[in-house]
């Protein structure tokens, strides 16, 4: 960098270095048809003068931040401009300590270059070069420092036709947000306005309870530099806004609305806009409901900015697809599980069931073919089961076998299914069901996800189920469907194959081949709220006695009950 000045000196020259950059490059217009290609796009450098002064602060559209090199020749910086491009057009403003000799440069690989323009008499400040050449990547070369220094660039800025920074990208991602209020308690842990911004959508920001139920209520995110806005789209909790604006911020102190409604219904909105700004606000002015306002996605798409590229989303499997993992449970008689596919779910079952799950003691295969669950009337003394109904005892009555593929075998995307024969009696409830692996790592149902591919109750077994549990849909709100066999037959009679298709669109239900129920993501973010199962799951199989839902076992139960498992296949 240049010599250090005293700090007035320091800050005049900046903010001159500003004004100056700011008219200049605004009154040298590009070709007509030229687009800013280089904004926000990924730079790199041979070297930094520290961290203060990345290769990215050439590129961010702020001509207050700056990229420094090291004190030596030769140094570079480069920017990939995402895809190849016509340049017609290079401005450099250079910080005081420039270059006096130096080359533009163009390339398709970031290896080999071509000259685009050449100079050994620069004189630093803002500069303008018309140039004629053809690359993804465009890179400054300096070959003689004006000053003992480095070499130091407040903008680099590539113009032309192509590359992808004219396409319409996420903006927001990983973005600083800002609100009225916040939310940290037990009903919305965490709930900052940086959960709005995060791509989860399990996760959301919510106005506070003890501050924010008022209007109006906002929210913003820092795009990180000036960016050209072409699309919101907001996923509503419950707590929506029926009256709300869309602005746009230079300064976050001065607001333009770019998009207004008095009739908002909540939900996933996608709202096609147009304005320019480096922030974006969502301003409620009226809520639907006395609580506040809620966002689990605020999403900002257009070009410029200084976005933060999100995760890659995951592959849809193939079509068809292969088979990636399966149990056939073809071990010897009495064998447990295989321990390289399967662990033990020991304790006592959730939602009020009156069963102990052991560890595999109740799980063994048959010698056939087959995996056998068998849950048993054999009490277990000193487990902390519900009170049983029947006996007023808290001591579990029942055993049984839950495992799962938690810690073995996760997967996004594909074909599972199983070939199952369930058990008729009151009270029994098989399932064949998969939870979000993050459930592993300490994040709580039903914020995980849960994908319920087969669950029968024994007391009507005739029919099945199918069902997604997830924030905003869980429990008896769960999206789900019933469906029962040709003429009524029973599901305990014969195996049957039940199955989840899933991918990146919902979840096609079959069972044995045929279509039972189909979920689409979009028409459930549209009408429910927000998809939470693009991420790996498990696999689960148990059978249950008792629970809220199927309610106790009676002395028509036949115990022992056996759930048998011809195979698990999943296909990706």
């Amino acid at each position: 960098m240049s010599p250090p000045p005293g700090p007035g000196v320091r800050r005049l020259g900046a903010l001159l270095a500003l004004l100056l950059t700011l008219s200049l490059l605004s009154a040298v217009p590009a070709g007509a048809a030229d687009t800013l290609l280089s904004q926000g796009r990924t730079a790199t450098a041979s070297s930094t003068e520290n961290a203060a002064f990345p290769a990215s602060a050439a590129v961010d559209g702020d001509a207050g931040t700056r990229w420094s090199s090291a004190f030596s020749d030769p140094q570079w910086i480069q920017v990939d401009l995402g895809a190849a491009a016509t340049i017609s057009q290079v401005r450099l403003s250079w910080e005081a300590a420039y270059a006096t000799a130096f080359t533009v440069q163009a390339s398709a690989d970031g290896t080999s270059w071509t000259g685009l323009h050449a100079t050994t008499t620069a004189t630093g400040g803002d500069q303008t070069l018309n140039v004629s050449g053809s690359g993804r990547y465009v890179r400054v070369h300096g070959t003689r420092r004006a000053t003992a220094y480095g070499y130091s660039l407040w903008e680099f800025q590539v113009y032309g036709t192509g590359g992808s920074s004219g396409a319409e990208r996420l903006l927001s991602y990983n973005k600083p947000g800002v609100a009225s209020s916040s939310q940290h308690d037990g009903n919305c842990w965490e709930c900052t306005p940086a959960r709005a911004f995060d791509l989860d959508p399990a996760s959301r920001w919510a106005t506070s309870s003890t501050t924010g139920w008022v209007d109006p209520g906002w929210i913003y995110v820092d795009l990180g530099a000036t960016a050209q806005i072409s699309k919101v789209v907001l996923q509503w909790d419950p707590a929506y806004a029926t009256s709300y604006e869309i602005q746009v911020s230079p300064d976050a102190g001065s607001w333009t609305t770019i998009h207004s409604t008095t009739s908002g219904n909540g939900f996933k909105q996608t709202l096609n806009v147009t304005g320019s700004g480096r922030y974006v606000r969502m301003y409620g002015t009226q809520r639907a409901t006395p609580y506040g306002y809620s966002l689990w996605e605020f999403q900002v798409y257009g070009t410029g900015g200084n976005p933060v590229d999100p995760p890659a989303p995951p592959d849809d499997p193939s079509n068809p697809p292969s088979l990636v993992w399966s149990d056939e449970f073809d071990g010897p008689a009495g064998s447990r599980p295989d321990a390289a596919k399967w662990r033990a779910d020991p304790g006592t079952g959730p939602n009020n069931e009156l069963e102990y799950y052991t560890d595999h003691d109740n799980a063994s295969m048959d010698g056939q073919g087959h995996l056998v669950m068998e849950a048993r009337k054999q009490a277990t003394p000193g487990s902390a089961c519900p009170v049983d109904p029947l006996t007023g005892s808290t001591t579990c009555q029942y055993t049984s076998a839950r495992m799962n593929t938690g810690t073995k075998f996760h997967f996004t995307y594909g074909r599972v299914e199983a070939r199952i024969k369930v058990p008729k009696g009151n009270g029994l409830w098989p399932a064949f069901w998969m939870m979000g692996a993050d459930f592993l790592t300490g994040r709580p149902w039903p914020y995980n996800g849960e994908i319920d591919i087969m669950e029968v109750l024994g007391k009507d077994v005739k029919t099945s189920y199918s069902t997604v549990h997830a924030p905003a849909y869980n429990g008896g709100g769960g999206v789900g469907s019933p469906y029962t066999l040709p003429d009524g037959a029973d599901f305990s009679g014969d195996f049957h194959v039940w199955a989840a298709n899933w991918d990146s669109k919902g979840i096609v239900y079959t069972l044995d081949g045929r279509t039972v129920f189909t979920i689409s993501k979009d028409e459930v973010e549209r009408t429910r709220g927000p998809w939470i199962f693009d991420h790996p799951f498990y696999i689960i199989l148990n059978l249950a006695v008792g629970g809220d839902w199927p309610g106790p076992p009676d002395a028509s139960t036949p115990f022992p009950s056996r759930m048998l498992v011809d195979y698990v296949r999943v296909y990706q």
